[in-house]
């Protein structure tokens, strides 16, 4: 005979530790963010004031300078939606592997583009650091009209 160690309701009643509720708050505020809120007291919610954001092309500093990155990002794009697939998570850090799916009006003629990516954050009760980890390339580089096709060329060309 069969038996579940934890039915479905007794398992909704586990209460996630804090480190856990930071990652899950971080994860539903990328899977909700765009240019109608990338400045109001979502973010807030999840980064401190004193937050320090790098990826392949910036590096910013403080919240008010993060959201102001957030909403000229967010006014160009048509849409973001991230599918995060993995994460490690310890009392003060964790490590998210996600896929991005964006569509921009000026790349790919619009058309969606998807890039996977890692994102690596610090925290305490909200994040202080945050780095993402993604091939530019796929992300921006290979969809820019012109340079996209030189660009791929030289990947192909690298990898012989």
């Amino acid at each position: 005979m069969l038996t579940a160690s934890k039915s479905d309701k007794e398992l909704h009643h586990i209460k996630m530790s804090q480190p856990e509720q930071v990652v899950e708050s971080f994860k539903k505020l990328y899977q909700t963010l765009d240019a109608t809120n990338c400045q109001s007291e979502i973010v807030d919610k999840v980064y401190r004031d004193d937050v320090l954001f790098q990826d392949s092309f910036h590096q910013i500093e403080g919240l008010v300078a993060m959201k102001e990155y957030f909403n000229a990002l967010y006014l160009n794009l048509i849409s973001c939606d991230f599918d995060f697939h993995g994460q490690w998570v310890t009392e003060s850090s964790a490590m998210l592997t996600w896929t991005m799916t964006y569509s921009h009006q000026r790349l790919n003629r619009g058309r969606k583009i998807f890039v996977k990516g890692a994102t690596e954050i610090r925290f305490d009760d909200k994040v202080f650091f945050h780095r993402d980890y993604f091939d530019g390339g796929d992300l921006l580089y290979e969809h820019v009209p012109g340079l996209g096709m030189v660009i791929k060329k030289l990947k192909k060309y690298m990898a012989k």
